[in-house]
């Protein structure tokens, strides 16, 4: 094997593993980035839900404020 053949086989081995290494940290980043999406979708729809119970509490709150302002007035009545 000529010199120049040894290497173009010794440049190719190298450019094949750099092309798996490449390979596998882009299959590890892409399930990363899956990973963090689906966690990122579960915190939204956690936030989306305290939400709604923080305005239904709120909601509660106001009533039973206007609940405790009547008894007020009509005590002092």
């Amino acid at each position: 094997m000529s010199k120049a053949a040894s290497v173009t086989d010794r440049v190719d081995s190298a450019l094949s593993r750099l092309e798996s290494m490449v390979d596998e940290r882009l299959r590890v980043e892409r399930a990363h980035s899956d990973e963090l999406a689906a966690r990122l979708a579960k915190v939204e729809s956690e936030h989306e839900e305290l939400k709604r119970v923080a305005t239904e509490v709120e909601a509660r709150l106001e009533r039973a404020m206007e609940y405790i302002r009547s008894l007020l007035a009509a005590d002092q009545s």
